[in-house]
């Protein structure tokens, strides 16, 4: 029986195109989103009484927590765009015979988005 050949790959190979650094930077920013996600959720929840709820709140406004909010924001808006880019490649979508395209595809996740984001600011805000 002869054996199965298996081409070596070294840590890196993500490195050599552009295209699969794109593709793992995407992939990363899924961890890091779920992770703020879960640590915020936790932040949430402990805050169970309203001495605590004010106490989250102080610890939200410090410098350092801002910056960490705003490089979470960032990833989200990153992992956002190339999702939605990456969306046509994912869901095929058909009107009939004839096959929805790219664009279309595209902008109605950009809609949607922005229509769901509005809807909730207008919930949380109003």
């Amino acid at each position: 029986m002869a054996k199965e050949y298996i081409r070596p790959m070294g840590a890196g190979w993500w490195l050599r195109r552009p295209t699969y650094v794109y593709f793992m930077l995407r992939e990363l920013t899924c961890v890091a989103v779920g992770g703020y996600t879960l640590f915020l959720l936790l932040l949430v929840s402990s805050a169970r009484s309203e001495d605590a709820f004010a106490a989250l709140i102080d610890r939200l406004s410090s410098p350092t927590s801002v910056v960490l909010h705003l490089i979470a924001l960032a990833l989200c808006l990153f992992h956002t765009l190339t999702w939605f880019n990456v969306m046509p490649q994912a869901i095929v979508l058909y009107r009939g015979e004839d096959k929805i395209g790219a664009p279309a595809i595209v902008t109605a996740a950009w809609i949607a988005w922005v229509a769901v984001t509005g809807a909730l600011t207008w919930i949380v805000l109003g």
